[in-house]
């Protein structure tokens, strides 16, 4: 979900040449699936994409990437234990803390086991986080920095219970334009 509202975002601001927008999994448990039928659901509703299949992120991924988004903070702690390097581990980022209204709680939860209401939360989420993300990587193309999260990131001492298929959004821009 959080690609394709991320990946409409870039194209609508006309960044689709210089950013590339993708997802994956912390865990391979769904490889080669599709998106799960209520988020296919809800993301035609509102006009987005849905072409979709599920692969698991790979800790090499990490040297062509300048972001890394996390939906929980279970898997920003998952990620940033993948990370090879300090600097790699310091590209994950929750995708709740570019929201421009701050919450208590930066996880986007996981619908998977309630009903059609949750998927409809959850996209709401994305949308106001994804708003934010893009004036982030805007300025970053313009600065050509790294981009900061705008709210603190969650204490590991809680850890979440939150199911690894949740996908992740990787922010990287093509080698032209490299942040």
């Amino acid at each position: 979900m959080a690609e394709s509202v991320f990946r409409a975002r870039v194209a609508e601001d006309g960044l689709d040449g210089l950013v590339e927008v993708d997802s994956a999994g912390t865990g391979g448990w769904h490889e080669g699936d599709g998106a799960d039928p209520r988020t296919v659901d809800v993301l035609r509703a509102a006009g987005y994409p849905t072409a979709h299949s599920a692969r698991q992120f790979r800790a090499s991924w990490f040297a062509r990437l300048d972001l890394v988004i996390a939906l929980d903070s279970g898997h920003l702690r998952e990620l940033r234990r993948l990370a090879p390097t300090p600097q790699d581990a310091a590209k994950v980022r929750l995708l709740r803390s570019y929201a421009v209204q701050a919450a208590a709680d930066l996880d986007v939860p996981d619908p998977y086991y309630g009903g059609f209401e949750g998927f409809e939360e959850c996209l709401e989420m994305i949308e106001m986080a994804s708003d934010g993300l893009l004036a982030e990587v805007r300025t970053a193309l313009t600065a050509r920095t790294l981009l900061p999260a705008r709210a603190s990131e969650p204490d590991d001492r809680h850890p979440a219970q939150v199911p690894h298929h949740l996908q992740e959004a990787t922010y990287h821009p093509q080698e032209k334009e490299n942040a």
